[in-house]
């Protein structure tokens, strides 16, 4: 067990045992689905597993949400939102000091990463709880989130997108969009895969709650490939 991140949970268990206060029935339904969509992912878990466990009848369920898919929706719909929020908000602050001149990559990258990394460390955001379920969801993807989750990005990926391309105007359209996939995909494994560094000899005393840490680490990274020469002639 990486060291840190025993430190870190064992400092949670104690939190939450001190600061257990009452939950209405629909944030509780929530946090229970979370937890097991994280643990067994969409297609594994039951209703029956999610009321069981959230000591709740179905009919509670139904009432609030309608049905699992829409159950699954508002999981992450109470996540993204807020996030997608402060990661616009950043990136608005940033562009209006700026004025017309494009914004330096590492800032883009940034008010991108930094949002879903402290997120991953509050409970009260989702903590790791959530951060698995949006590792398992792009490593999984499924046809309950195949249009849904695109419509919660689309404002965020559209601004973030067209800051990039601004930034690098070298980069053809088909080239930038391969390379924020890849960017995209990094930043996933590098939320959801915090027990792969455990796997890691070398990383063994890597701290996955030192945010800064990460950050620090990641953007030149990112950048790195994000600048790169193109490796093919454009079509």
């Amino acid at each position: 067990m990486n060291p840190f991140r025993a430190n870190a949970i064992a400092s949670s268990e104690i939190s939450n045992h001190h600061l257990k206060v009452p939950i209405d029935t629909k944030n509780k339904i929530l946090d229970v689905a979370e937890e097991i969509f994280a643990e067994k992912g969409y297609s594994a878990t039951s209703m029956r597993t999610i009321t069981s466990r959230a000591n709740v009848n179905l009919a509670a369920v139904n009432y609030h949400f309608g049905s699992k898919a829409q159950l699954y929706h508002a999981v992450f719909q109470r996540r993204v939102e807020p996030m997608n929020k402060k990661r616009i908000q950043t990136l608005d602050a940033m562009e209006q000091k700026a004025g017309n001149q494009p914004l330096p990559v590492d800032d883009i990258l940034r008010a991108f990463v930094e949002p879903a990394l402290k997120a991953s460390m509050n409970p009260n955001q989702g903590g790791t709880n959530f951060i698995k379920l949006l590792g398992r969801t792009h490593a999984e993807p499924g046809p309950e989130v195949h249009d849904f989750l695109p419509l919660l990005y689309a404002e965020v990926k559209d601004r973030f997108r067209k800051a990039l391309a601004k930034a690098l105007p070298e980069l053809s359209q088909e080239e930038l969009s391969w390379r924020v996939h890849f960017v995209i995909g990094t930043i996933a494994f590098t939320l959801a895969g915090t027990d792969a560094l455990e796997m890691i000899e070398s990383c063994r005393y890597c701290d996955p709650a030192d945010i800064e840490g990460i950050i620090q680490r990641l953007l030149p990274f990112l950048k790195g490939g994000l600048s790169a020469p193109s490796a093919l002639p454009p079509r």
